[in-house]
């Protein structure tokens, strides 16, 4: 049975017009929507910079501010994961093959192709390339989850509402949350939520095959090469997501942390360990001081070279993440109950982001010492890079190379899983009403539909539609999520004014039997309810000196 129909069929429909018109009509589809993608990103790339950036100083004000301390649940609810499985599922929910695939490739094409305005020697520009990298995986991506995810995680913990987009909202739209605008909504964040793990599988394919070229096992991989791994680990996705939550996807997620902790370790040993801790600082160090210059750089000076460079990258990964945020913010949302605010958000912006400098480093940092100071082999004669297999030509000069490409080619199946199914369980809870134990059967229906939807696009090529498609889903879900912000901010405003309402009336009922017991022990107040004063006769002192008096 179907709970919510009015957002289940037309995600389905939506969906699958999208499909049957791309693989029908590729070349016509992908022109208008690329055309269509130039008119957003030249006409609201700005906006795309300028709310990221706000959202960065959001969710900042939320960790530091006075909500600080609320707990989403109730307050003595202890938090449903321990720390470190907590921090392995948002993790590998969050970032884990994106991050895998763009670890080496992404410094590389900043290195080979700088940003317009960006000139230097060979080591300028490398490290320019990797302070480009950190600032499109750090802070700004992470804070666009925390904005979702607290949203959502405050109403379904604290509020025991569904696990739903719609009622994030519900502090600014009221009871329209349960009419078409709620319908609107979370189907906006279903379609938008199948785009984007649907092209991040159709990524992780094209590089698992890279991998396995890398090895001999497969010559010359094509489409069919594709097709036949996708299904395979759409069945292995289906597998996961049928287990549930705190089996199949828990379990996955911290092999994947293991595998991916055990392959950062033997790169740092084996690659140039010094120069990579140094770098680490230094990066670090650089990421900060012009935090401010590159989060609000939108390449006006540079003309339409530079405005295309940032609807290529910086804009790109903006929209790309706003297109994930209803998906990865769900997730964390959904596993974040007894979690304070402050907790929330520490987690979720700081630890990510510092693990996520440290994987740039060790691996694009390794690579650009190898094109700056050693033989290079990741950037071609012609200044163009292999992306898909950037990350196994390193691994491959490396001693034990073979084994070392052989854990990557496993550890991208892990997140390639732990993505399907994490975005399996999250499109099925938002087409089923908010229930966060739906049915089985629409489980696997949205797994089958993610293989199935990167397997049609790849065939007819329009997986970069797909990528697209994805992006200008994002500008009506950026809306939504400014509509989150002020809604989050009006409801921990009154959770925070109802605590303190509590906080007084408990301390005026403290020093009322305070009082009341002080008044007892003088005398004052009979402790059986009876009041007494002063002119009593029976009980003030006076009275009784002057009858003992009378008797002797």
């Amino acid at each position: 049975m179907i709970t919510a129909p009015r957002v289940f069929w037309p995600s389905v429909i939506l969906v699958a017009v999208f499909v049957a018109f791309t693989a029908m009509f590729t070349d016509t589809v992908a022109a208008a929507i690329t055309t269509i993608q130039d008119r957003v990103i030249g006409t609201f790339g700005w906006f795309y910079i300028l709310i990221v950036c706000g959202f960065v100083v959001f969710a900042v004000r939320m960790a530091l501010g006075r909500f600080g301390d609320i707990k989403l649940g109730a307050d003595d609810e202890e938090p449903d994961f321990k720390l470190s499985t907590w921090f392995a599922m948002l993790f590998s929910a969050g970032m884990g093959i994106g991050l895998v695939f763009w670890g080496v490739a992404e410094p590389l094409n900043h290195f080979a192709s700088p940003k317009p305005g960006v000139e230097g020697s060979p080591q300028e520009l490398a490290q320019q390339s990797l302070l480009q990298t950190f600032l499109h995986w750090g802070l700004h991506p992470w804070a666009i989850y925390v904005v979702v995810g607290l949203a959502v995680a405050y109403a379904i913990h604290r509020k025991n509402r569904p696990v739903s987009i719609r009622w994030a909202l519900e502090p600014v739209l009221g009871k329209r949350v349960n009419g078409w605008l709620g319908d609107l909504i979370d189907i906006i964040a279903v379609v938008g939520t199948l785009f984007g793990v649907a092209t991040s599988l159709g990524l992780g394919v094209l590089q698992i095959a890279a991998g396995l070229d890398v090895l001999g096992l497969v010559s010359n991989p094509g489409n069919w090469t594709s097709v036949i791994l996708i299904g395979a680990i759409t069945l292995l996705a289906i597998f996961s997501v049928t287990t549930g939550l705190k089996r199949g996807i828990k379990w996955l997620s911290q092999a994947n942390m293991g595998l991916a902790s055990a392959l950062l370790i033997v790169v740092l040993v084996m690659g140039p360990t010094l120069f990579i801790l140094q770098e680490f600082v230094v990066s670090i160090g650089l990421y900060f001081q012009n935090l401010l210059r590159l989060s609000f750089d939108t390449g006006a000076m540079q003309g339409p070279e530079g405005a295309q460079w940032q609807g290529w990258w910086t804009t790109f990964y903006w929209g790309w993440w706003m297109s994930w945020a209803p998906f990865v913010g769900v997730f964390i949302a959904r596993i974040s109950r007894g979690r304070t605010v402050r907790e929330f958000v520490a987690g979720v912006l700081l630890v990510p982001t510092a693990v996520t400098f440290l994987w740039l480093t060790v691996f694009g940092g390794s690579a650009l010492y190898r094109e700056v100071f050693g033989s290079g082999g990741g950037v071609a004669a012609d200044g163009s890079v292999n992306t898909e297999g950037a990350l196994f030509g390193l691994l491959g000069e490396l001693p034990g190379g073979t084994v070392l490409v052989t854990g990557a080619v496993i550890l991208i199946v892990l997140f390639f899983v732990t993505s399907s199914d994490s975005g399996s369980l999250v499109v099925t809870m938002l087409s089923s009403g908010g229930d966060t134990e739906p049915p089985i059967w629409t489980r696997v229906f949205w797994a089958t539909a993610e293989g199935v939807v990167a397997v049609a696009l790849l065939l007819a090529g329009g997986l970069a539609a797909l990528q697209v498609g994805a992006i200008l889903i994002a500008l009506p879900f950026s809306l939504v999520m400014l509509a989150m912000c002020v809604a989050t901010w009006k409801a921990l405003g009154e959770e925070r004014r109802r605590q303190i309402q509590l906080q007084r009336k408990l301390e005026r009922e403290e020093l009322t039997a305070h009082v009341s017991q002080n008044l007892i022990e003088e005398g004052w107040t009979d402790p059986h309810g009876a009041e007494s004063s002063p002119n009593d006769t029976e009980s003030s002192p006076a009275s009784a000196s002057d009858t003992v008096e009378g008797k002797v």
